[in-house]
């Protein structure tokens, strides 16, 4: 087998910061997808709809598939997949907030060579 042929992992990160504009439509929209869930179990579906009630997060939770970001990847098989969501106090201006620039540090550094 060539160098090419010898499967290759990937761990991708991606961080999503996301505003909650509209908590009615998100938890509406949730529990439209626990209910077309045949998997779950009755007693499961009962608290995951109290549960996107009361949290947008948990809502987003039933929501996002990681699975739908690689789909049409070509030469990509999903392997392994976890996620998380949670509210999070956000100001855009907070330097924990910035997002890693590391491509145009290194360009910025280029330029000053």
């Amino acid at each position: 087998m060539s160098t090419a042929e010898t499967p290759r992992y990937v761990r991708l990160r991606v961080e999503v910061v996301l505003e909650i504009a509209g908590a009615q439509e998100l938890s509406g929209a949730a529990v439209g997808r626990i209910e077309n869930d045949e998997f779950m179990p009755e007693e499961e579906r009962a608290h995951a709809r109290s549960s996107v009630h009361e949290d947008s997060a948990e809502a987003l939770a039933y929501l996002i598939e990681p699975f739908d970001l690689v789909r049409d990847v070509p030469g990509v098989d999903l392997v392994q997949a976890s996620w998380t969501s949670e509210e999070v106090d956000y100001d855009p201006d907070a330097q924990e907030w910035e997002l890693d620039e590391e491509d145009g540090d290194e360009e910025d550094d280029e330029e000053s060579a």
